[in-house]
């Protein structure tokens, strides 16, 4: 049974995260992302949980840490400055295969930036952003429902690959309102034989990220590398929008994924063969998808609120078979859907022209 409430994006992630089992939240607030502290705090003493506000990201993170050694599915959240302060943290977890949720609500940068949506934090999240060979799963949403929905899926691939998982949502989606349908159920919290739980039965198990020796740091990273392969093979998520037959392709995720579905249908009402494809899971990326789209696609477009982070990843799915050109606003500048449009008009004109 379900239950309808309108809520914030950002609530939304707090209520999947608790039907999802996690009991534990360390954080530091930081706008647009703040709102997730808020609602951890509120609702997770109710259900015998833990909230703690730390002193700053870096303890947040290596709080995180202790608790996913435990076996507790807990999360923490942040923005960009923040989320640069967790970076060697989220380095550790990785390297020492704890599952974990980080929820990260981009805002304007670099630097301190502004608090506006932005989508500069792509390199960072989705191609590591700490040091070593390792990868984040990371799932983007376009909605409230999704906020919701991909942080209760995102502990469960946490779990299953014992990986951290991030939530890669822009300020938009964040702060925006939406009626939100809630599970009445708790989801099952599978058993982490694993875990350092403090007792006789867990005393063997060791959690650690250090591999003093060469050859036994190699076979680590190779066993990483087998988890992220398998990621890349079986957990590829995508929705895509008139894009069988189109001619030009765009692509975007989060807030702009929406903006789009209004410039294709407003498209199609033109006569103008356009369609999306919106990435569902940033990493894994759905490169194949796009690829298969390549074939009779004649040009891609990338719609993003940074000056050009995901459009290198298109380009690499297309493997240079058609032209991959960039859309972009930034400084918190969202675009209308009546200004991609018009770009994409032009692109067409083009086409009709070569």
């Amino acid at each position: 049974m379900t239950h309808k409430q309108l809520v914030k994006g950002n609530e939304a992630v707090v209520r999947g995260a608790i039907l999802a089992g996690c009991r534990a939240f360390y954080g530091y607030p930081i706008t647009p992302a703040s709102e997730i502290a808020e609602g951890a705090a509120r609702y997770l003493p109710q259900l015998g949980g833990t909230f703690l506000q730390a002193e700053s990201e870096t303890a947040a993170i290596n709080m995180l840490y202790g608790a996913a050694s435990a076996g507790l599915r807990s999360m923490t959240a942040s923005s960009g400055p923040g989320m640069s302060l967790m970076q060697e943290g989220i380095s550790y977890l990785a390297g020492a295969e704890l599952p974990c949720v980080i929820a990260d609500i981009t805002r304007g940068g670099p630097g301190l930036g502004n608090l506006n949506p932005e989508q500069g934090d792509y390199f960072q999240v989705v191609k590591g952003g700490g040091h070593g060979c390792y990868r984040n799963i990371v799932l983007a949403p376009d909605s409230c429902q999704e906020m919701a929905d991909l942080t209760a899926l995102a502990f469960e691939l946490a779990d299953k690959y014992r990986n951290p998982a991030v939530i890669l949502a822009d300020g938009y989606i964040g702060q925006m309102m939406e009626p939100v349908a809630f599970s009445s159920e708790f989801s099952a919290v599978p058993e982490k034989n694993w875990a350092v739980k403090g007792t006789p039965q867990t005393r063997p198990n060791f959690v650690t990220s250090i591999h003093l020796e060469a050859d036994a740091l190699e076979r680590h990273v190779r066993a990483l590398e087998s988890k992220y392969i398998a990621m890349g093979r079986d957990e590829v998520r995508y929705e895509a929008f008139h894009a069988d037959d189109a001619e030009v392709v765009l692509v975007g995720y989060g807030i702009v994924a929406r903006i789009l579905k209004q410039v294709v249908t407003q498209a199609r009402g033109l006569g103008l063969s356009v369609g999306l494809l919106r990435p569902i899971t940033l990493f894994p990326f759905p490169s194949l998808a796009l690829g298969a789209l390549s074939r009779h696609a004649s040009r891609f477009i990338a719609v993003e609120l940074s000056t050009g982070q995901m459009v290198e990843d298109v380009r690499l799915a297309v493997e240079g078979r058609k032209p991959v050109e960039l859309f972009s606003r930034v400084g918190g500048n969202v675009p209308t859907a009546a200004e991609v449009l018009t770009f994409v008009r032009s692109r067409v004109q083009e086409l009709c022209h070569a």
